[in-house]
């Protein structure tokens, strides 16, 4: 969330932030709450005080035996009590409104954000490796995963229902190698790696930025305040919510872990074979670093970039897009995708995705340092997708497969793969 007095001195700047992600979200709405919540709470705290006066004074009537002034305290006072009785409550209903406005209230947007409404108006800024020219008819993903039987969808779908699937033998093997391959390299490049939980209460959603705006895509586990994550960003983040870091390096972070996704409002939408689906893995990295600017562009470029080397490694082709402001959610104020070519599809898809959310994420998660001055700031945190499977999967196949059906596995993959070289289709 943002900062309460920056948002009293600037309404304008965040009511623009919400025009340019197409959100429906009223600046001057919060603005009255929060000048009637100061209104009520002075109200109450002088009515509190006045009841405790009252209190004291009759207590020191009854004390000199002044029984007439006692009394009368003591109905002065009962009518202090009944206006505080009136007020205290219109105090919990407005601060609830307020703090409800406060977590719908968008991050605001980079100077360097594209302007636009949709991914359509992302813009590209680097990309890597071109397209393959096939000689001969291509299989997509679905068609070479029936013939080297690495998943079975119909089996998936009449077990857990729509776009829900079973990996199968090397289909196994490469979802977990590239998640894997992703790890030790960034263990590598010195981030922890955690395991971590896969349920976690509501509240760790909010502190994240994930809820209320997305709460439509998090499965509920019922009878308990759990939810399905759809990204280890939510578990690493909280693993320092309400802490005091010391942040003289950025703290990194990764995690694997399973995901889940109710895809709500995406029916009809990418609905062949493996690239929406309700449960995926993914290898997550999250940054904590200090609220400088300049620092965390600098880690939004590495995140990026180890993304981008492990495709470089998966030898697959990709561009990296700047995304537009109305294709960010809510909470984002930076945002790069990494788009990776599928054969099948002719067109590149989504596969990664690299976001700064300046001090959003901790001011509500409640992670701060102390600056040079010893002074307590909110951190800038940062997150990136190093690796997303089953989806990785798609290009992975379409764009190693050869004529006669086999799939070269990329170098880097065979050490985690028994040294295997191609996957070959069943003879006859």
């Amino acid at each position: 969330m943002l900062d309460m007095q920056w948002i009293r001195e600037n309404k304008e700047a965040v009511q623009e932030a919400a025009r340019r992600k197409g959100m429906e979200f009223d600046a001057d709405a919060l603005l009255l709450a929060d000048a009637e919540r100061r209104r009520l709470l002075v109200q109450v705290e002088e009515q509190r005080q006045k009841r405790n006066e009252l209190a004291e004074k009759t207590a020191a009537a009854m004390r000199d035996g002044r029984a007439e002034a006692a009394e009368s305290l003591k109905a002065a006072g009962r009518a202090a009590a009944a206006e505080l009785g009136m007020l205290e409550p219109k105090l919990v209903s407005v601060e609830a409104r307020l703090e409800r406005l406060m977590l719908e209230a968008p991050n605001l947007v980079s100077p360097d954000t594209p302007q636009g409404a949709s991914e359509a108006d992302n813009v590209e800024v680097n990309r890597w490796g071109a397209p393959r020219e096939f000689e001969f008819e291509l299989r997509d993903h679905v068609a070479l995963g029936e013939l080297h039987g690495l998943f079975d969808l119909a089996r998936g779908v009449k077990t857990a229902g729509t776009r829900s699937y079973y990996l199968k033998g090397a289909g196994v093997q490469l979802h977990r190698a590239v998640q894997q391959l992703a790890l030790d390299r960034l263990e590598a490049a010195g981030f922890e790696l955690l395991e971590v939980p896969v349920m976690t209460r509501a509240s760790a959603f909010v502190k994240t930025g994930y809820f209320p705006a997305g709460e439509d895509q998090v499965y509920k586990v019922e009878g308990h305040d759990l939810r399905l994550v759809g990204t280890s960003e939510v578990p690493l983040v909280g693993y320092y919510a309400g802490e005091v870091l010391e942040l003289n390096e950025p703290i990194r972070l990764a995690a694997a872990s399973a995901c889940f996704r109710s895809e709500a409002g995406s029916a009809g939408r990418d609905t062949r074979g493996l690239y929406r689906v309700h449960q995926f893995a993914k290898v997550e990295q999250v940054v904590i670093c200090r609220a400088e600017p300049e620092l965390a562009e600098l880690m939004l470029q590495e995140i990026t970039r180890h993304a981008g080397e492990l495709l470089r490694l998966l030898e697959l082709p990709y561009r990296i897009m700047n995304v537009c402001a109305g294709d960010m959610s809510p909470k984002t104020y930076k945002q790069y995708d990494i788009e990776t070519w599928m054969p099948g599809r002719g067109a590149y898809g989504e596969t990664h995705s690299s976001s700064l959310l300046q001090d959003y994420q901790a001011r509500r998660a409640g992670i701060r340092y102390r600056d040079g001055d010893g002074r307590l700031r909110y951190a800038y945190t940062l997150n990136n997708t190093a690796v997303a499977s089953p989806r990785i999967l798609i290009p992975l196949l379409e764009n190693h497969q050869q004529e006669d059906g086999s799939i070269v596995i990329p170098e880097a993959l065979r050490p985690y793969m028994g040294g295997i070289e191609r996957l070959s289709p069943p003879a006859g």
